[in-house]
């Protein structure tokens, strides 16, 4: 509440609309994360935690199906590329929902930025699909069904994961052994794009994230990568938010193009608040997105 009261007072003696766009972005990604960390849940019940990597970052949370030959779905947390954690930033009616369903659900966490760089985290994602596929056995569940989703940054890391196949390839995979990609409400698919088009108050986020060198940001962008090969099915979800809804469409279309198998699906919601809802609230039986979901699960995990 002192934090909150903060941002109040900061906001009546400069607007936000009229404060300096540093100032403008630090107050929102400290109200961010503060969010974050008073929404912080307990996992839930029956985690196992495992490392898939030497890193103490390098580890997930896996939640075994009752059934030994389940699907899986594994999750990729946001956070900007530099915080968020698998506890913190999955949403836990998503992760019960899903079980519920009948899948294994695995959340990651990775490497963060600025000690680390995006490549690596993409990297780290793709090393963890491939830990998580050598151990199926052990763990129960198919290790021909998998789909990878991801929320804000995680969105981008799973998308660009899904399109470019050198980080799985590295990792030991190919594209074909994804079933498909969730991602939720992402606004970096298209990085140079974003970074002169998009929300200006975000500005020091991305360029800590992508820096300024215009080649390396096309590398990390998941709509440049979109040309075939690329996983098999996409389902891409966003709320009204200006960039995300334009990102979202654009890669949407790529993806289209390139005749990958794509659905988008936008969901009432703007600014912070319905980035975070959509979030939050997936795999609630009264949040839009959640049957939508549950369909095209069902659909990519019909055949074994």
């Amino acid at each position: 509440m002192r934090f909150l009261a903060l941002v109040l007072i900061a906001a009546i003696v400069i607007p936000l609309g009229t404060a300096p766009i540093d100032a403008r972005e630090t107050l929102r990604e400290r109200l961010r994360a503060r969010m974050e960390q008073k929404l912080e849940e307990p996992p839930a019940e029956g985690v196992i935690e495992k490392s898939y990597g030497s890193d103490p970052l390098q580890k997930l949370d896996f939640w075994k199906a009752s059934a030994a030959d389940a699907p899986l779905v594994i999750f990729v947390h946001g956070g900007g590329w530099k915080r968020g954690d698998k506890r913190n930033a999955t949403g836990a009616a998503k992760v019960n929902h899903w079980r519920a369903q009948g899948y294994a659900v695995a959340s990651l966490n990775y490497r963060l930025v600025p000690a680390n760089s995006v490549e690596q985290q993409a990297q780290d994602v793709a090393d963890a699909v491939a830990w998580l596929r050598r151990e199926a056995g052990s763990l129960g569940f198919d290790s021909r069904r998998i789909v990878l989703s991801g929320h804000s940054a995680g969105a981008h890391l799973v998308a660009l994961v899904g399109t470019d196949g050198r980080y799985l390839e590295q990792a030991g995979l190919r594209l074909t052994d994804l079933r498909g990609v969730i991602p939720i409400d992402g606004a970096a698919y298209d990085v140079p794009a974003q970074m002169t088009e998009g929300a200006s108050i975000m500005r020091n986020t991305y360029a800590q994230a992508f820096g300024t060198d215009l080649e390396r940001q096309r590398a990390l962008s998941p709509t440049l990568h979109a040309a075939a090969p690329n996983a098999p099915a996409f389902l891409i979800l966003h709320v009204e938010r200006e960039d995300g809804a334009r990102q979202s469409k654009a890669l949407a279309e790529a993806l289209g193009k390139a005749g990958v198998a794509v659905t988008l699906k936008d969901f009432p919601g703007t600014g912070l608040k319905g980035h975070m809802e959509i979030n939050r609230s997936l795999g609630k039986p009264d949040y839009p997105a959640t049957p939508v979901v549950d369909r095209w699960l069902a659909e990519v995990f019909a055949t074994r």
